[in-house]
C-alpha cells in the first residue's frame, strides 16, 4: 500500500487568497505549523492562527520592493531535503532549517496583466521569481512534499488530504500534483516568452484547459480539444461536439466573420453547401437551403442576426447537428430545442487567434491566418467589359466564399446566394464542372452568375465553359503568364473580368 506521509511544516504565499480559509484552519487544527510572507501572512493572522514569518527563519527581511523573500537556502534546504539521506537530515540539523512538507504557492498573474493593456512595467514586474523557483523546488522532491501550485488544488488539498487522510499524503496524491505543478510553471514561462519573442521562430504553445471528446474523426481514433469553448460560446442545448463538429464550427465562424449584411450559411465537411444574405434572416435561410438540400442534411448552421420565431419554424423542419447565432427569441428557442441532441450555441464577441498551425511530419506548420478579403476597390477589371453594380457586389460576395473553401475551388453566385461551388478538386476544370453539375441538378439558372476562383486561369478552358452557361462576370486573382488567353476569350464573348493580385488557397 502506498505509505501516507504527515505534513508537519507548511509554506503558504499566494496571490490569490480565494477559499484559502479553510485550508488555514485544517491545518491550524492537525498541528502543522505554517510558514507565510507579506500579504497571505496578514490573512493567516487575520484568521486568528499562528504563523511564523519566514524573515524569522532566513535572518533577513523582504528586500527590494518585495522582489526577494523567500530565495534563501532555510527555505529551500528545507523544501529539497531527501528525507531517505541521513546526509541530507544531518546538514538540516547543522543549520536548524525546518523539513517544510507541503507549498502553498501559486504565481503572480502575468497574462492577466499582459491582456489588460499595463505599462511593460507593471508587467515585468509581474514575472515570479520566488514563486516559481518554490515551485519547482517542491515539486522536483514529490518524494516527500506537497506543491499546491494553484487554486485549482485547494479542493483536492482539504477534501483528500487534510480532511481525508488527516493531514497525510500519498506517493500517488504527492506526483499528481508535481504533475499539476510542472504545468503550470512551463506554461507560465511560454507566456512569458511569448511576450518578449519578435522575431526568435521558435514555437512555443500551451493551453491548459481540455476536454476529452466522444472519439477522433472516425470512432477509432482518440480526440481532445485543447482550448475552452466557454470564451467563445454558451451553449443552450444539446449533445457534446464532436471533432468533426468542431471542425464544421470552426470553419464555419470564420466564415461568416466576412459577412456584415444578414446571412445564413449551412457548412458541410468545413465547406459552405449553402449561404444567402436576404434583407431578412428567413429569407436569407430560404436561400442558404436552395443552394444544396441534399448536403444541408445533418449540417452546421450559422447566421449573424437573432434567430426570430419565424426562420426557427424553418429552420426546425431540417434535421441538423448544430445551430450557432448570436442570438434568439424566447419562442425561437423552445421551437429548435424540441430536438434534444441538436447542439444550440450562442456567439460572444470575441477576437479569433491571428495564426494557424497544424501538425505536420515530424513538427508543426505556423502561418498567418487569412485574414485579407477583397472589395470593389481592390478589383482591378482586365477585360473592355466592366461588371455591372450587381455582378461587383456578387463578384465580392463570391470570392468571400471562395476564401473559405477547398483548393481548388469554383464558385458559382447569383443575387448574394451561393448557387453551387466545386470543392477539393485536382482540376479547376473539374470543380467548374462539378459546380455547374449541382446548380443545373437543383435548378438554378446560370444566366447572369458570376464566377469566382481560388488561383489564377492558366488557360481559357473554365472561362469558355462557364460563358456557355451563362456566367456573364469572373474574379481571380491573376498572375499566370497565360492570363492573356483568358481574357481575350472574355473580350470576344462580352464577359467581364476582374482580378485581384491575391490567392486565397484553403488545403
Amino acid at each position: 500500500m502506498d505509505e501516507l506521509k504527515k505534513i508537519k511544516n507548511a509554506l503558504i504565499s499566494v496571490y490569490y487568497k480565494d477559499n484559502l480559509e479553510p485550508i488555514i484552519h485544517q491545518l491550524n487544527s492537525l498541528g502543522v505549523k505554517i510558514f507565510s510572507t507579506g500579504g497571505t501572512q496578514e490573512f493567516i493572522e487575520k484568521l486568528g492562527v499562528a504563523v511564523t514569518p519566514v524573515e524569522s527563519l532566513t535572518s533577513y527581511p523582504s528586500i527590494l520592493g518585495g522582489r526577494v523573500k523567500t530565495l534563501h537556502p532555510k527555505v529551500f534546504g528545507g523544501i529539497l531535503s531527501r528525507r531517505e539521506m541521513q546526509s541530507d537530515i544531518d546538514q538540516l540539523e547543522e543549520y536548524e532549517i525546518p523539513e517544510i512538507d507541503l507549498v502553498i504557492v501559486d504565481l503572480y498573474p502575468f497574462e492577466e496583466t499582459v491582456k489588460s493593456g499595463a505599462s511593460e512595467q507593471s508587467i515585468i514586474e509581474k514575472i515570479d521569481i520566488g514563486g516559481i523557483s518554490l515551485i519547482r523546488a517542491a515539486a522536483k522532491n514529490f518524494k516527500d512534499v506537497v506543491i499546491i501550485s494553484s487554486k485549482r488544488e485547494y479542493t483536492f488539498l482539504l477534501d483528500k488530504i487534510l480532511m481525508t487522510q488527516v493531514g497525510a499524503s500519498t506517493l500517488q496524491d504527492r506526483k499528481m500534483l508535481a504533475t499539476r505543478a510542472f504545468d503550470n510553471t512551463s506554461h507560465y514561462d511560454t507566456a512569458i516568452f511569448k511576450y518578449f519573442d519578435t522575431a526568435e521562430n521558435v514555437f512555443k504553445e500551451s493551453i491548459q484547459s481540455s476536454t476529452v471528446l466522444r472519439y477522433g474523426e472516425n470512432p477509432h481514433q482518440k480526440g481532445v480539444f485543447y482550448g475552452n469553448l466557454e470564451e467563445i460560446f454558451t451553449k443552450l442545448s444539446g449533445k457534446e461536439l464532436s471533432y468533426n463538429n468542431l471542425l464544421d464550427v470552426d470553419a464555419a465562424v470564420n466564415l461568416m466573420a466576412e459577412f456584415k449584411e444578414t446571412t445564413f450559411a449551412i457548412l458541410k465537411h468545413n465547406n459552405a453547401c449553402g449561404i444567402a444574405s436576404r434583407p431578412n434572416l428567413v429569407d436569407a435561410w430560404k436561400g442558404a437551403l436552395a443552394g444544396d438540400p441534399t448536403s444541408a442534411f445533418g449540417g452546421v448552421l450559422i447566421c449573424n442576426k437573432s434567430v426570430d420565431t419565424e426562420s426557427a419554424q424553418e429552420i426546425n423542419k431540417l434535421f441538423f447537428e448544430v445551430i450557432i447565432a448570436p442570438a434568439y427569441d424566447e419562442k425561437a428557442l423552445e421551437i429548435l430545442k424540441s430536438k434534444p441532441n441538436r447542439i444550440i450555441l450562442v456567439q460572444k464577441e470575441v477576437n479569433l487567434a491571428s495564426k494557424s498551425f497544424r501538425t505536420l511530419l515530424n513538427g508543426v506548420i505556423e502561418q498567418d491566418k487569412d485574414l485579407k478579403i477583397e472589395t470593389s476597390a481592390d478589383m482591378q477589371t482586365v477585360t473592355k467589359t466592366s461588371p455591372t453594380v450587381d455582378e461587383i457586389r456578387d463578384l465580392e460576395f463570391a470570392n468571400k466564399i471562395v476564401k473559405h473553401t477547398k483548393s481548388n475551388t469554383i464558385v458559382l453566385a447569383k443575387n448574394n446566394q451561393l448557387l453551387a461551388s466545386g470543392v477539393g478538386q485536382t482540376s479547376r476544370v473539374d470543380a467548374l464542372e462539378q459546380a455547374i453539375a449541382k446548380a443545373n441538378k437543383f435548378g438554378f439558372n446560370l444566366k447572369g452568375a458570376v464566377m469566382a476562383s481560388d488561383a489564377f486561369f492558366p488557360f481559357p478552358d473554365c472561362v469558355e465553359i462557364a460563358h456557355k452557361v451563362g456566367v456573364t462576370a469572373v474574379i481571380q486573382p491573376g498572375g499566370s503568364i497565360k492570363d492573356k488567353d483568358s481574357i481575350a476569350y472574355c473580350d470576344a464573348n462580352g464577359v467581364s473580368m476582374v482580378i485581384t493580385g491575391t490567392r486565397h488557397f484553403k488545403h
